[in-house]
C-alpha cells in the first residue's frame, strides 16, 4: 500500500470509504465510465459503429493505466482527461484498431473529467446519506432517551435557565434532518451529465448530438441538464455549500460535546473506550477526540467552501485556472465532512451521561437560575417592572451573602407577602420550569421519522 501523502491522519479526518471514491483509481474510473457510457450511447443512435464498442467498454477499466504516468502526463497536458484518453486510445487499439477511431468522439476533456466527477459526487452521495440517516436516528434515540432530564441552559457560557439534556440533542437532530432534506431536494441539480464537447455546441456530432446527449444520460443514469454547464458551477458550489452546512452543524455537536466534558462540568462524555482520548503524559486524562475532528472539520470547511464560490465566476466557455482550483477542494471537502460525521456516529450512540452531576450543577448558582420563574410570577401581582426589581435585589443579596435565593426572598416581605412559601419551592424547582422542552423531542423525532417515510 501507498504510504506516501496524509496516511497517518487519513483515517482519522476521513472515512476509508469516501476517501476510496476520491482516490485516484475513483477518479479515473469516473471517468472512463463517462467514456464506455459514451460509446454505448453513440452506438445506440448509429453514431459509432455497433462493433466496435465491446472493445472500447473493454479497456475502460482503471485498473489496466499506470497512474504514476497519467500524474506525470497530466502536469504537461493540463487536466487529467488528455493523457487519460490518449492512454485509452492505446489500449483500444490493442484490441481492436479500428474502434480507436471513435474513442471520445465528440466529447471534450471537460465533459469526462466533469461527468466523471459527477459519478463520484453520486456515490459521496450515498454514503452521506446513509450516515446522516444513522445519525439522525442515533439522536432521535438519545433525545428520547433523555427528554426529562434537566441541565443547565447556558447562555454567554454562563448558566441561564434549565432546558434538558433531550431538548438539547432535539437541536441537533432537527439540523441533520435538515440536511438530509437539503440533500435530497438538490441530487436533481447536482447529479446531472456533463456534455457539450469544444465550445458547448456538441457542433462536432452533427444533428445526432442531442440524441446522444439523451442516450448518453440514461446509460450514466443521469439528469440531462437544460444545456452543458462548463463554466456555470452553480450545481457543485450549492452542493459545496451543502457540506459546509453539514459541517457547521456537526461542529455545533462537537463543541457543545467537548464543553459539557470539562472537568468543571462533567456532564456528557464521549463513550470510552482502550487507548481513546489520552494523553502522552498525564494518565487522567479523557479527551474528546471525536469532538475535534468535528470541530476542526468545522473550522477547515468554510475555506474549501469560499474557495469553489471564489471559483464561479469563470472564463466564456472554458476556464483557466477556476475549474483547476475544483478538482482537489471538492473532494477534500466531501472527504472531510464523512471524516466528520464518521467520528459523531462513534459519539452520539454511547454518550455516557452524569444526570447527577447535571442536578449538582444546576444547584451551584443556588436558585438564581430560577430567577425568572419567579420573577414572572410575581409581575402578575406587583407589575413586571416592580418585580424585576425586586427579584434582582434578592439575587444581589443571595450573591453577597452567599445564601440560596429561596432563603432570601422568603425574608423579603415584598416577595413573601406575594408568594407563599410552597409557591415559591414550586417556582424554584427546576423540574418545574423546563417550558416546552419535551415537546421540543417530540417534533423533532417526528419530523426525523415523516422523512424517513418519504
Amino acid at each position: 500500500m501507498n504510504r506516501s501523502g496524509n496516511q497517518l491522519f487519513d483515517r482519522y479526518f476521513t472515512q476509508h470509504t469516501m476517501r476510496e471514491v476520491f482516490s485516484d483509481q475513483g477518479r479515473v474510473q469516473g471517468m472512463l465510465d463517462f467514456e464506455a457510457a459514451l460509446a454505448n450511447a453513440e452506438a445506440t443512435v448509429g453514431a459509432i459503429p455497433t462493433d466496435v464498442v465491446a472493445d472500447i467498454v473493454a479497456a475502460c477499466d482503471a485498473s489496466l493505466y499506470d497512474f504514476d504516468a497519467l500524474a506525470v502526463a497530466i502536469g504537461d497536458a493540463g487536466n487529467s482527461a488528455i493523457p487519460l484518453v490518449k492512454a485509452l486510445g492505446k489500449q483500444v487499439a490493442t484490441r481492436n484498431p479500428t474502434a480507436e477511431r471513435y474513442v471520445h468522439m465528440g466529447a471534450t476533456s471537460q465533459d469526462a473529467m466533469d461527468s466523471g466527477l459527477v459519478l463520484q459526487l453520486r456515490s459521496a452521495i450515498g454514503l452521506l446519506e446513509q450516515a446522516l440517516g444513522n445519525l439522525a436516528e442515533a439522536l432521535a434515540q438519545q433525545a428520547q432517551r433523555h427528554a426529562n432530564v434537566p441541565m443547565a441552559g447556558r447562555t454567554w457560557l454562563q448558566q441561564a435557565t434549565p432546558v434538558t439534556l433531550g431538548a438539547k440533542i432535539a437541536g441537533w437532530l432537527g439540523a441533520v434532518t435538515r440536511h438530509r432534506q437539503r440533500l435530497k431536494e438538490l441530487k436533481s441539480r447536482v447529479l446531472c451529465v456533463q456534455f457539450g464537447g469544444a465550445s458547448g455546441s456538441l457542433a462536432a456530432l452533427g444533428d445526432m448530438a442531442f440524441p446522444i446527449a439523451e442516450a448518453l444520460a440514461k446509460e450514466l443514469k443521469l439528469n440531462l441538464p437544460d444545456q452543458p454547464w462548463h463554466t456555470q458551477r452553480d450545481r457543485l458550489v450549492e452542493f459545496a455549500s451543502l457540506l459546509g452546512l453539514i459541517a457547521g452543524s456537526l461542529g455545533k455537536i462537537g463543541r457543545d460535546v467537548s464543553l459539557l466534558m470539562q472537568t468543571e462540568t462533567g456532564e456528557v462524555f464521549e463513550p470510552a473506550a482502550a487507548g481513546k482520548g489520552g494523553s502522552s503524559t498525564m494518565p487522567h486524562k479523557r479527551n474528546p477526540v471525536g469532538a475535534a475532528v468535528m470541530i476542526a472539520a468545522a473550522t477547515r470547511a468554510p475555506g474549501l467552501v469560499a474557495t469553489l464560490l471564489s471559483a464561479m465566476p469563470q472564463e466564456h466557455e472554458r476556464s483557466l485556472g477556476l475549474w483547476h482550483a475544483e478538482w482537489e477542494t471538492l473532494p477534500e471537502l466531501c472527504c472531510l465532512v464523512s471524516g466528520s460525521l464518521q467520528q459523531a456516529l462513534a459519539v452520539i450512540p454511547g454518550l455516557e451521561v452524569d444526570a447527577e452531576r447535571m442536578a449538582h450543577n444546576l444547584a451551584l448558582t443556588q436558585g438564581l437560575v430560577l430567577a425568572e420563574a419567579v420573577s414572572i410570577a410575581l409581575a402578575g401581582r406587583v407589575g413586571r417592572d416592580r418585580a424585576h426589581q425586586l427579584i434582582e435585589q434578592c439575587c444581589r443579596r443571595a450573591v453577597d451573602q452567599g445564601q440560596p435565593l429561596r432563603v432570601i426572598m422568603g425574608a423579603d416581605p415584598a416577595v413573601s407577602e406575594q408568594l407563599s412559601p410552597q409557591a415559591l419551592d414550586n417556582l424554584l424547582d427546576p423540574t418545574r420550569y423546563l417550558g416546552q422542552s419535551r415537546r421540543w423531542v417530540k417534533r423533532a423525532v417526528a419530523d426525523h421519522q415523516a422523512f424517513n417515510l418519504r
